[in-house]
């Protein structure tokens, strides 16, 4: 009966809630208290899933109680969606702060690219939680309009960097911008999702330092490719 609790929407913290006591004494920290609860449930939601998860085994490694879990965000599945909210919305922050409008059209893929493999590798934990809300058929994503709104700029900015591309005729001007998206996003997930069966499959360890600097070059060569305006043959307008 752990998880078991009347549902209801996820509320914010009210100005007049008790305080909660902690190993560090009484807090004024509700925020602070947030964070902690969604780090936490971060790391159990990526090791055991929505449905292994439970919510007195996060409280029992957060510094605070059950109780305020509950307070904060409604029931377990409100702060499951407040994890992959906030584990988007970092993931797109980071993006924004890359100053792609600086660079040459051609440079900007190649950094985008060369950040989304970066930070899949250095995250699996990002990698397995939308892994699980994929076997959750994406219900949970359904319930965040935030989480719609942080993952536009992920188009935005590669849009941008396609439209001046083809603007100075160095990118196709025949590609759909989600199309090149995806083949960013399934090359760079891929390394992490199936690292260990890819491994033992294939006798080679993905996660070696050489491995995965080759992988990466691979990548974002791939994507090049795939981007590139192909060079008009000899003898044509």
């Amino acid at each position: 009966m752990d998880d078991v609790v009347r549902r209801k929407a996820p509320r914010a913290a009210k100005a007049d809630k008790p305080a909660e006591k902690t190993a560090t004494g009484w807090t004024q920290d509700p925020e602070g208290v947030r964070r902690n609860i969604v780090e936490v449930a971060t790391a159990e939601f990526a090791a055991k899933g929505f449905n292994g998860a439970r919510v007195d085994e996060i409280a029992a490694k957060t510094s605070t109680s059950k109780r305020m879990i509950y307070y904060y965000f409604g029931d377990k599945e409100g702060l499951f969606v407040a994890v992959l909210e906030e584990a988007y919305a970092r993931i797109r922050g980071i993006e924004r702060d890359l100053d792609l409008a600086g660079l040459a059209p051609d440079a900007a893929l190649r950094e985008l690219t060369g950040f989304t493999f970066d930070y899949q590798n250095a995250n699996p934990d990002f990698v397995r939680l939308v892994m699980d809300e994929n076997i959750h058929h994406g219900v949970h994503l359904d319930l965040s309009q935030r989480i719609r709104s942080v993952n536009a700029s992920a188009l935005t900015a590669l849009s941008d960097v396609y439209r001046r591309g083809v603007e100075e005729e160095i990118f196709r001007p025949d590609l759909d911008v989600v199309d090149l998206h995806m083949i960013i996003s399934a090359m760079c997930f891929f390394n992490v999702s199936n690292r260990a069966t890819f491994s033992r499959i294939f006798g080679v360890d993905v996660a070696k330092p050489a491995v995965l600097a080759h992988r990466r070059s691979v990548v974002i060569d791939a994507v090049m490719r795939y981007a590139l305006r192909k060079p008009k043959k000899r003898g044509t307008s």
